[in-house]
């Protein structure tokens, strides 16, 4: 580098130091600025000589986090500090004894915690479901260290262009399946928000341009409508004397994809893309009352839906949210959201549990962020399984929308939706819920799958002798709930399997067979378990009873006779692998250059994936199975997101090479106005004018629309959309698309 070009380096880092300082001029007295500046010399000497993938100087990412951190979440010199050397430990030479010993006690912690899950944000590798497990833990010391981490994601996702097409789609993936969800519960409504539509950028890059494009030549007469609907309350706010502002705002692009998708219909077709926000300055004693004056203002003006009406101010969400939303109808027609909130809940809503702390109690004098940590805690302690059936369970918490529901003493408890009475009493007390026999809702008896609705009130009723059942485990939607069943059956699992272990080996006794490890391993294999134990349990249970016993036994007898036989006559491997050649030659056959595989363009035997169904010239995928070989996904398939994230590593590069003879199946989901002899119509154009096989037809209407699904037989992606496009100008019909799950 020329000492002008390194001139000018060190002047944006300068620069960009002092965007920082300036951020946080009114809260960091002397001494804090002196913290903060040592932590940047640090980091600046220790990454001097790295670089990002784009060139720039390393420095400035720790530097940006730094910012985010201060101006986007709002935590103070501490936090900013360990920002600003959080890659320190892990990239130089510095040890953790290092920052201990210049920073304190305090934030070393904080650099320990990033340090140990830094593996969950590596640009360089996929998202690991251990390290996930391992990063909730921390929570348990540090929130700050969870904050932190989602700022240094928030700015990887920001810079990414540099980094190579598939790395891209990996972190967009893990990025949208927990990371953006995990922002949502923390809080962090901003960071969610830009996180999802970042990763659909990268995941679906055409979608993301162009609901962009839409917005940007819809977006100036959006904004002019919303300020005309506004200026009428502003008028009757002053007039009443409220301190406001008013904010006009655009949905964000991720959840637009989300409502076109889900109600399969065009960006055009979306009515409430624009919404606004009356943020009052309101004493906390007054808020309340304020927020409903200034919905029955609105409500004055223009008429609401009531079907869209949300009160989280009488009962926040579990994140500490407030704020009241609904839906009313503006001049021409068009739904307006409305949200309405005060200034304290509007900081909350963007900052997260990180203006909790500022705010520190909530109006029952409970610490929301002390709640939900002792949530996780549970949940944590609650799941002994996998760690990748724990990510599960947890990412379902993450996502779900809330139900309110009460105790016979009027106690609030908040729920996801679709909470059972069996997650209520679990949520309640573990022993509650282990000894949990019936449940009344509203003083009525209800099942132990009945979904609970908000408002409910629920009574639990008990029983010592009640033990957990299998079936529980589909009565429930909580992971606490889900945790504490499967514990207690597997504790169940083991006394049973301990009794039918001694009920085996009489039973073998008795016929005159030595029980040894090699026969066991046998009888797992016979009766296709995953386990000993599980055969013992059977045992015990009496699901393998004594004719099932003899039928093993005369089965094995026969086996080992043939096996003899075979390696006597030495033909077992020979007949094995002529036999495998043979498969492999009829399969060549059928998918001889049709879908090649990795960098090398190497031909391999696969499946195509039955959730997804892709054809020939569809963007794909290969996945490899633990037992199924190469199945291959459509790049929208429904499990795209959940495969790239957990299993990154056995995701391979797919290509279609050809499509001669060969046929595929695709769901078509075709809707529009009920027109007599519609069906007919659509069968021929598909069956006489294209040739196209039509495997199934189901149409159904009903006030003078309708809505089916077609299952049709093409050639490749071009054949489809020939199809598609003929069908679309059919008198009637208003949309066709293709469905990626049958």
């Amino acid at each position: 580098m020329t000492e002008a070009e390194i001139a000018s380096e060190n002047k944006d880092i300068t620069q960009r130091f002092q965007t920082l300082m300036r951020a946080i001029r009114d809260r960091v007295d002397e001494d804090d600025k002196k913290l903060i500046k040592k932590a940047f010399d640090l980091a600046r000497d220790a990454h001097s000589e790295v670089r990002r993938k784009s060139g720039e100087p390393y420095i400035l990412h720790p530097l940006e986090v730094a910012t985010i951190v201060a101006r986007e979440i709002g935590l103070g010199p501490v936090s900013i500090s360990a920002a600003l050397i959080h890659d320190v430990v892990e990239d130089s030479e510095y040890t953790l004894e290092d920052i201990e010993r210049l920073f304190g006690e305090e934030i070393a912690r904080i650099i320990d915690g990033l340090t140990k899950i830094s593996g969950v944000f590596d640009q360089n590798i996929s998202l690991q479901a251990e390290n996930f497990r391992k990063m909730l833990l921390t929570l348990s010391d540090d929130i700050r260290v969870i904050l932190i981490k989602l700022a240094d994601r928030l700015h990887n996702m920001r810079t990414m262009e540099s980094m190579p097409p598939h790395k891209q789609v990996k972190i967009a993936s893990e990025t949208l399946y927990l990371y953006a969800p995990l922002a949502h519960r923390i809080g962090l409504y901003n960071f969610k928000t830009e996180l999802e539509d970042l990763s659909l950028k990268y995941t679906e890059p055409e979608v993301y341009r162009d609901i962009v494009l839409n917005i940007k030549s819809s977006e100036a007469g959006e904004i002019k409508y919303l300020k005309q609907f506004s200026s009428v309350i502003k008028k009757s706010l002053k007039k009443e004397g409220f301190d406001f502002t008013i904010k006009e705002r655009t949905k964000s692009i991720y959840s637009i994809r989300k409502k076109m998708v889900n109600q399969g219909v065009s960006f055009d077709e979306i009515y409430d893309k624009f919404a606004i926000r009356i943020i009052l300055n309101s004493t906390p004693e007054h808020e309340k009352a304020d927020c409903w004056r200034v919905y029955s203002i609105v409500t004055d003006h223009y008429r609401p839906n009531p079907e869209r009406l949300r009160d989280w101010i009488s009962a926040p969400k579990a994140n500490g949210y407030e704020s009241l939303h609904t839906t009313v109808m503006g001049p021409d027609g068009h739904w307006v959201e409305v949200q309405i909130r005060s200034a304290r809940m509007d900081e909350v809503a963007e900052k997260g549990y990180a203006a909790h702390w500022k705010y520190k109690e909530d109006s029952s004098g409970e610490n929301k962020l002390d709640r939900w940590i002792a949530r996780i805690r549970e949940m944590l302690e609650a799941n002994d399984g996998s760690a990748l059936e724990f990510v599960d369970e947890f990412k379902t918490d993450l996502f779900a929308d809330e139900i309110y529901v009460f105790t016979p003493k009027g106690e609030l408890k908040i729920l996801p939706v679709s909470a059972t009475p069996l997650d209520f009493s679990f949520n309640i007390h573990t022993d509650v819920g282990l000894k949990t026999l019936g449940a009344k809702v509203n003083g009525r008896l209800v099942p132990l799958n009945y979904k609970l609705r908000s408002g409910d009130q629920v009574e639990i009723i008990t029983s010592l002798k009640q033990k957990p059942k299998e079936e529980w485990l589909n009565y429930v939607v909580t992971s606490k709930a889900k945790g504490n069943i499967k514990s207690a059956l597997k504790v169940e699992q083991k006394e049973i399997a301990a009794e039918g272990k001694e009920i085996l080996k009489r039973k073998l006794n008795y016929i005159k067979v030595k029980p040894s490890d090699n026969l066991i391993q046998q009888m797992v294999k016979f009766y296709r378990l995953k386990s000993s134990t599980e055969l013992y349990y059977r045992v015990g249970k009496g699901i393998i009873d004594n004719s099932q016993i003899k039928e093993f036994m005369q089965e094995n007898s026969q086996g080992v006779v043939n096996y003899f036989r075979k390696k006597i006559l030495g033909k077992s491997r020979k007949t094995e692998k002529s036999a495998l050649k043979q498969e492999k030659e009829e399969q060549g056959k059928d998918r001889k250059k049709i879908l090649v595989f990795g960098n090398e363009e190497t031909t391999l035997d696969y499946k195509l994936a039955k959730c997804c169904n892709p054809i020939a010239g569809d963007e794909v995928f290969g996945f490899i199975t633990a037992s199924e070989g190469i199945k291959v996904h459509h790049k929208n398939c429904p499990n795209s997101i959940y495969l790239q994230s957990n299993f990154a590593r056995r995701v391979i590069k797919a290509k279609w090479v050809s499509s001669e003879q060969s046929e595929f199946s695709s769901v078509l989901v075709i809707r529009g106005i009920d027109t007599v002899g519609l069906v007919n119509k659509v069968t021929q154009i598909i069956s006489n004018d294209l040739n196209v096989n039509i495997r199934s037809i189901n149409i159904a209407g009903g006030e003078g629309i309708f809505e089916g699904l077609i299952t049709v037989v093409v050639r490749d992606r071009t054949h489809l959309h020939k199809v598609m496009d003929k069908l679309k100008v059919v008198e009637g019909v208003t949309s066709v698309e293709r469905r990626y799950a049958e």
